[in-house]
């Protein structure tokens, strides 16, 4: 049998509990085969002393080809943000760029221990590409835009979406699935969205969104429809189990009870929603009410990295903000969302660490001064711990980076790539 065994560290456990054990892994179904005290003849071994091995991280809402955009816009608020920076500068992305942007977020996910995402881009099949090349695994799809344009664009950007959801799930031998995904509530017509969600769900897929990020994303709807967003999601078939909504900052009572009845996950994303002034989403609310919760990071222009440890400590700490109360979203509960909750709200494998689990794994150095004294491993995890930290990123069952060298990926020619896209990118606009 090929097999990979993690040798010598600590392991998280499902119930946020840590003991020592080593991590037998079969390579070629990708799954663990065990756990435990292990005296294996692997095929490879990684070692493990004086770390912490955890499930990989999940990202549960980005743009990764962002990456380009990283600190070409900031300190403005979301619509003038988008309108006057954002949009105009994606408007000239290339499809190579879009690659190029990609690598970048995938190399400094990999790096920082995240072994899966959900996407929302443009150019996918460049998308799609980087991910079967770095091995990861991910929920990608086309975002959806039909506000200013005529009937026909509107219909072709739509179909596009249903298209490429359908042409790659299952993709890299099932490491890619699909969604389809209109990009919010108030930028794509009520007649795009009921087929939109009508399609998908008649073929088994999912549909992620941007809702209720912004009050100005919540008030047009009230004042239109006078119902909530997410009445309205509802409404057009977009409320569902197998569906994920991204940020859910300006959600009321009622709407997080829907979102608990349907079964919808969310996405929180606190570094965005802090730096561009969103809000601070009721997420304590949302866990006491029983709403799948994961988290993402965004894209890379409104965070500005795709560290999810960076996002595990701002989610704790604009959580008690939130609540009044520094008991309210609790270390535990931000690793959770990290990992089980954030694989759990986009419908993908992962976030756990134990026997038939798929082998989705990121190992934490605990060696530096940070993370000094090991009194408390969950809650160096969610107020201490660094993407840096990472020693070694693992996903379904293949070493992605070995002792903070990427395998998968040349580090510094996809560096050098995304340096020239952007410069050329910045000048075209």
């Amino acid at each position: 049998m090929n097999t990979l065994h993690i040798a010598g560290g600590q392991v998280l456990r499902p119930d946020m509990t840590v003991e020592s054990a080593d991590v037998l892994v079969d390579r070629d179904e990708g799954t663990i085969l065990e756990t435990g005290t292990l005296d294996a003849d692997a095929t490879e071994t990684l070692d493990a002393e004086g770390c912490l091995v955890m499930p990989g991280l999940v990202n549960a809402h980005c743009h990764a080809a962002m990456t380009l955009l990283r600190g070409y816009a900031d300190d403005k608020p979301l619509g003038a943000w988008l309108q006057e920076d954002i949009w105009p500068a994606e408007a000239a992305l290339t499809p190579e760029d879009v690659r190029a942007g990609t690598e970048l977020g995938i190399l400094e996910m990999i790096k920082s221990g995240t072994t899966a995402f959900a996407d929302m881009y443009f150019e996918v099949p460049e998308v799609a590409a980087a991910v079967e090349e770095s091995g990861v695994r991910a929920r990608i799809g086309h975002g959806v835009v039909t506000i200013g344009k005529d009937d026909e664009a509107a219909w072709a950007d739509a179909d596009e979406s249903l298209d490429i959801a359908r042409e790659f799930d299952g993709a890299a031998d099932g490491r890619i699935r699909t969604a389809v995904m209109p990009h919010s509530l108030t930028t794509v017509g009520e007649e795009y969205l009921h087929e939109l969600a009508a399609e998908a769900h008649d073929d088994g897929i999912p549909v992620h969104y941007h809702a209720n990020e912004t009050t100005d994303e919540v008030e047009p709807i009230v004042e239109e429809r006078d119902e909530r967003p997410l009445a309205y999601a509802k409404s057009v078939g977009m409320l569902t189990e197998s569906d994920f909504v991204a940020h859910g900052v300006h959600t009321d009572g009622e709407e997080i009870e829907l979102l608990a009845e349907a079964g919808t996950g969310v996405v929180h994303c606190p570094a965005s929603n802090m730096k561009l002034a969103s809000g601070m989403a009721p997420i304590q609310d949302m866990l006491d009410a029983g709403v799948t919760v994961g988290l993402g990071t965004d894209g890379a222009a409104s965070n500005n990295d795709l560290d999810l440890f960076d996002e595990m400590r701002d989610a704790a700490m604009l959580g008690k903000l939130a609540s009044d109360d520094a008991s309210a979203v609790a270390a535990p509960d931000v690793v959770r969302m990290a990992t089980a909750g954030s694989a759990d709200a986009i419908g993908l494998p992962g976030g756990r660490l134990e026997a038939g689990a798929v082998a989705d794994i990121a190992v934490v150095d605990l060696d530096a001064p940070h993370l000094t004294p090991a009194n408390n491993l969950v809650s160096h995890l969610a107020y201490a711990t660094r993407g840096s930290d990472v020693r070694h990123t693992v996903c379904d069952g293949q070493v992605l980076m070995r002792d903070r060298e990427v395998l998968t990926l040349d580090e510094e020619t996809v560096k050098a790539r995304a340096r020239t896209a952007a410069a050329d990118l910045f000048e075209r606009v």
